[in-house]
C-alpha cells in the first residue's frame, strides 16, 4: 500500500515539475523516473525511521513528496538545467 502511494506521488510530482519548470528537465520519462525514485526513497526512509502506529501512510506520503521535490531540484542544480518558467 505504501509503495503504491509513493509511486503515485512521484508521478504527480513529476507531472507538476514538468509544468512548473520550463526547459529545465531531461525529458518527461527521466523526470518522472527521478521523481518516483525520490518519492520511494523519501517514503522508505520515513517508514523505516518512524515509530510504529504514528501517522504511517500520512507521514510516508508527505516524505515521498519531499523526497521527489528534493531529488528533482538536486538534479536540476547539479546539471545546471534549472530554469524557472
Amino acid at each position: 500500500m505504501y509503495f503504491l502511494s509513493w509511486i503515485i506521488v512521484g508521478l504527480i510530482m513529476g507531472w507538476l515539475t514538468r509544468k512548473l519548470l520550463k526547459e529545465g528537465g531531461y525529458g518527461p520519462i527521466v523526470d518522472f523516473v527521478v521523481c518516483v525514485a525520490g518519492a520511494v526513497a523519501g517514503g522508505f526512509i520515513v517508514l523505516v525511521a518512524s515509530f510504529p502506529g504514528h501517522g504511517g501512510l500520512v507521514y510516508s506520503t508527505l516524505a515521498a513528496i519531499l523526497g521527489a521535490v528534493i531529488l528533482r531540484e538536486f538534479t536540476g542544480y547539479a546539471t545546471h538545467r534549472k530554469r524557472y518558467a
